[in-house]
């Protein structure tokens, strides 16, 4: 049985990614069992995924995944809020992650999630609450923070962040050719960030390469 929200949205990504009907009904039952009310919120997870365009289809900023978000909410070039949206870089199985030009009162580049058209169930929007808050308590030089967040113009929350322009933790050491003690000196630096976030009580739950992004300042990463 599954009942926290990684686990639910796991099993959602992994649903989504199968466009055979028997395959999702086959999957459903192999992860829901007895637990119909779980199937019922999953199904209707995928209700709005379908009628949304399905955004997991197609890989990240290409033309197809930019149409199709343009046709069913904000297009490149357009505000949410005091944000103008300038590329989407990042999709998750219910928002998606864009660089967003802030013009005042400074002048960046900053990262914009927001939650996907059709998914602001009532749960959904409570986790993206909870992520929103719980990035807002962070104060550590290795956390992305956050520096505002709003709602756009037909309701669905959003957040704004650091920009970070990195890559994997893993494809930051390979590609540097890190030796073993380079390799965990940097992995130290992660800790102390986990570290950072549990003495604030939160606990991430899943971490891994993709979600830890290393950049270099001054030629140390």
């Amino acid at each position: 049985m599954i009942g926290d929200h990684d686990e639910r949205e796991k099993l959602f990504n992994a649903a989504a990614d199968l466009k055979d009907p028997a395959q999702r009904a086959a999957l459903l039952d192999a992860e829901c069992g007895t637990d119909p009310q779980l199937r019922a919120e999953i199904e209707e997870l995928l209700r709005h995924d379908d009628a949304a365009g399905s955004f997991l289809n197609g890989s990240v900023g290409s033309p197809e995944t930019t149409d199709n978000f343009a046709t069913a909410s904000e297009r490149i070039g357009e505000r949410v809020g005091a944000y103008t949206l300038r590329e989407q870089i990042g999709e998750g199985g219910f928002g998606l992650v864009f660089v967003a030009e802030q013009q005042e009162p400074v002048r960046r580049l900053v990262a914009l999630k927001i939650i996907k058209p059709g998914m602001d169930t009532r749960e959904v929007l409570a986790r993206f609450t909870a992520e929103r808050q719980a990035l807002a308590m962070m104060d550590h030089p290795n956390i992305a923070r956050v520096f505002d967040g709003g709602s756009t113009a037909n309701g669905r929350p959003y957040f704004v962040m650091e920009l970070v322009r990195g890559v994997p933790i893993t494809d930051y050491c390979d590609q540097h050719q890190l030796s073993p003690r380079e390799r965990l000196e940097l992995f130290v630096s992660v800790c102390h960030a986990v570290q950072h976030a549990h003495q604030k009580g939160i606990i991430h739950r899943d971490i891994k390469p993709s979600n830890v992004l290393v950049t270099s300042h001054d030629g140390r990463p």
